[in-house]
């Protein structure tokens, strides 16, 4: 097979291939005899029909089938061996109306190859990039404490209502004579007027008790919302449409949720059995366990610093965009041009940052194997669970968890990247010039707006 490439503007390239009946011819063959042992025809048993049907039949498809695959291979080989850094993957242009492929023996493919442009990055320590550090100070200290203590409150009985109470209670519709019989009845109904829409409503159940009646009327309270009303009062959402009437409520129950207090039992269900005995104690495993959580943020930051500051340096790159534009439209078969049109700029910031990363990894020698990966899906995990404070899962479930996530394919490449992101922060920071920037919470998260 002849191939030979060409590149008029250094980001426009063409590869022709010419394919020779000696390059395809045996590959035919075996696959005619190949599908032969396997066919089946009327009149004849599997394996016996007559070479010459199985040509007749399927020759031609076979042939392109084969020449299909094995130009494939050749092209990618092609590519390989002369090192040619492309963009996508070889978009071939349309055959000539004169190919027959039954007849032919000579057959020539022509490809569009988009050219990935050249640049120049080295960074040094006379480049500064920003590290920002976030303070673990005691107001964000006293927040985590709260946010454990309330995951692992309980509902108490309360003497009086009181805003955010939930209330327990029976609910019956009022007539027009202004009585409660023969309409809706609602036994044990749960409310928590602090979520009504109506603040005369509201009003209605201030400071009220066990025992008390309570007239109010449910559509003003939840301003006409067919699912709230159907749920509270049992009935289908058309029936709520009109369901205006006042209801009086009757209470039995005030439930109060109150937060867990700050003690051994609370130590005891964020961190495991006696990892930590006094509330200093407690609030320094918290410290520690945030300065570990903002190290990742700090990170994530510090790539997202050195990704614009290597594409300021690098400016704007010279891309084949009418070429990738037909590869992007070819991409995404169920989009149009506006599609295409509208996400491009889009497209090709993140290929330039793409190409940056791709240097600054070879830069770096960054490798990535199993290990890497098995590492990434269980800081993914942890990170996960930690989500819901759940900081003492066991190393078992952990790694049972992580295995799952290495199964799924798509998974598998996002793990890669965050290997190969988590592998380049911790070299980039050793060969660039840090800017340390100590910041709270609030200032950290203003970066991003």
């Amino acid at each position: 097979m002849n191939i030979t490439f060409e590149c008029a503007d250094k980001i426009n390239g063409k590869l022709t291939a010419v394919v020779e009946k000696t390059d395809y011819e045996d590959l035919v063959k075996k696959a005619l005899k190949d599908y032969r042992k396997r066919a089946e025809m009327p009149g004849f048993r599997v394996g016996n029909v007559p070479m010459s049907l199985i040509q007749k039949k399927y020759g031609a498809m076979i042939k392109l089938d084969e020449i299909n695959k094995l130009i494939s291979e050749k092209v990618q080989e092609y590519i390989r061996t002369n090192d040619l850094q492309i963009l996508g993957s070889p978009m071939p242009q349309p055959l000539d109306e004169s190919v027959d492929f039954v007849n032919d023996d000579t057959i020539t493919f022509t490809y569009d190859i988009a050219i990935a442009p050249e640049f120049e990055l080295s960074l040094t320590k006379k480049n500064k990039v920003p590290f920002y550090e976030i303070k673990v100070d005691d107001e964000l200290i006293n927040k985590q404490i709260e946010m454990y203590a309330s995951r692992s409150g309980k509902h108490i009985k309360a003497k009086s209502y009181k805003d955010n109470d939930m209330l327990k209670g029976d609910l019956r519709q009022v007539g027009e004579s202004g009585d409660a019989e023969g309409g809706i009845v609602v036994e044990g109904a749960v409310l928590m007027p602090s979520y009504f829409k109506d603040e005369e409503q509201k009003k209605a159940f201030a400071k009220c008790k066990p025992n008390d009646i309570i007239t109010f009327n449910p559509f003003k309270a939840y301003e006409g919302s067919e699912v709230e009303l159907s749920s509270l009062l049992k009935i289908e959402k058309e029936a709520a449409k009109e369901m205006k009437a006042d209801f009086t409520y009757q209470v039995t129950e005030i439930m109060r949720y109150q937060n867990a207090k700050i003690d051994q039992e609370l130590f005891d269900a964020v961190f495991g059995k006696d990892a930590c005995k006094t509330e200093e104690e407690f609030r320094a495993k918290i410290a520690e366990g945030l300065k570990e959580q903002f190290k990742g943020s700090s990170d994530y930051r510090f790539i997202t610093d050195l990704r614009e500051y290597c594409e300021k340096k690098v400016g704007k790159l010279q891309y084949p965009e009418e070429l990738l534009k037909k590869m992007m439209l070819s991409n995404n078969k169920d989009k149009d041009e506006k599609f295409v049109e509208d996400n491009f700029e889009a497209s090709l910031k993140q290929l330039t940052w793409h190409l940056i990363r791709e240097k600054l990894v070879k830069q770096a020698g960054i490798k990535i194997d199993d290990n890497d990966i098995k590492a990434a899906a269980i800081e993914m995990t942890r990170a996960q669970f930690a989500q819901y404070g759940m900081t003492n899962i066991p190393n078992e479930l952990v790694e049972k968890y992580a295995g799952e996530m290495m199964q799924k394919e798509d998974m598998v490449n996002n793990l890669v990247d965050r290997s190969i992101d988590s592998k380049l922060t911790v070299a980039m920071k050793e060969v660039v010039a840090l800017t340390h920037k100590e910041v709270t919470l609030d200032e950290f998260n203003k970066l991003y707006e």
